[in-house]
């Protein structure tokens, strides 16, 4: 019997964790992949379009 080596999984670029590429979302920028638990922690931009972002003033 032949063993499948294949794998469904991509690098968060917003928290670095190895999750399913099915379970996950794009960037709003950039179309990065972002983790379920990111997403549900609110993060909708990868490391690098975060870091681009000018801080909202007060």
């Amino acid at each position: 019997m032949t063993t499948l080596n294949e794998r469904d999984a991509m690098i968060c670029r917003a928290c670095g964790n190895e999750e399913r590429a099915s379970e996950g979302y794009p960037c709003v920028k950039c179309g990065t992949f972002i983790c379920v638990i990111c997403n549900l922690r609110g993060v909708v931009t990868c490391r690098a379009c975060a870091k681009d972002e000018v801080p909202a003033s007060k």
